[in-house]
């Protein structure tokens, strides 16, 4: 994996961490719990997850965020659901893989905030989306680390006609 530190944090470490919590957040919590997450986090909400303590025995915590202005379609739990379990699938096996490395987007303008290039692409009936998940890891008096789950233009993503696709 690579060697790039968030928060003096090797990534596939973070990146395992923040899979866990989101899988138990969403995919594990019992279904009213995670819907009413899901709820707050549809009205731009930025909800706190769980405090880790780290190896240092420093805290921090974690919090995540929703960006569905993307999302084709009515986004409803169920698809929610679906494209989180799809993207941390990819995530996971993404980490397990030694041949494949996860290659990070960061931010120009502010280093600390980043996107995984990992995606998680779902389609019900005609309506493809993709989600990413990124994080803003910005020092901060209580030390927050900001999950951000997003739905991407998947206009970006299709190839040119002619062109054929290599999976």
């Amino acid at each position: 994996m690579s060697t790039l530190q968030t928060n003096s944090m090797p990534q596939d470490k973070f990146l395992r961490i923040a899979t866990n919590l989101l899988y138990k957040t969403f995919l594990d919590a019992p279904r009213d719990e995670a819907k009413k997450l899901f709820r707050d986090l549809q009205e731009g909400k930025c909800t706190p997850l769980v405090r880790v303590q780290m190896e240092d025995n420093s805290e921090v915590r974690f919090d995540v965020t929703l960006d569905s202005t993307q999302y084709q379609g009515k986004l409803n739990f169920t698809g929610f659901r679906n494209s989180v379990a799809i993207l941390l699938k990819n995530l996971h096996d993404s980490l397990e893989s030694d041949a494949q490395k996860i290659t990070v987007f960061r931010d120009n303008d502010n280093s600390d905030n980043m996107m995984f290039g990992v995606l998680g692409i779902t389609q019900e009936r005609e309506q493809v989306n993709v989600l990413a998940l990124g994080a803003d890891t910005t020092a901060s008096r209580d030390a927050a680390v900001k999950l951000q789950l997003m739905f991407l233009d998947r206009d970006q993503f299709r190839q040119p006609a002619g062109e054929q696709q290599t999976v």
